[in-house]
């Protein structure tokens, strides 16, 4: 998963993470059903706190992009053609 992160961007790191993730998504780079990166795995690849992925992906869960299976991590939710 390809993101790129700017300090100078007016949105802060956790809007661009969850920007950049919902696009993918989006444009189809990311199916349905995807398995997306654990949350401390994306941390660590982003030179970002825990904390910033963790708000990201709630992000994306709370808008319906993402669904967490406890135990096994976070996947790309289905969409809705209409």
């Amino acid at each position: 998963m390809d993101i790129i992160l700017s300090n100078s961007s007016d949105k802060p790191i956790y809007e661009q993470i969850s920007s950049q993730v919902k696009a993918q998504i989006l444009s189809g780079a990311l199916a349905a059903g995807a398995k997306l990166p654990s949350i401390r795995a994306l941390a660590s690849d982003l030179g970002v706190s825990v904390i910033t992925t963790k708000r990201a992906y709630d992000e994306l869960l709370q808008a319906g992009y993402a669904y967490a299976v406890a135990g096994k991590g976070y996947f790309v939710a289905p969409r809705n053609m209409e």
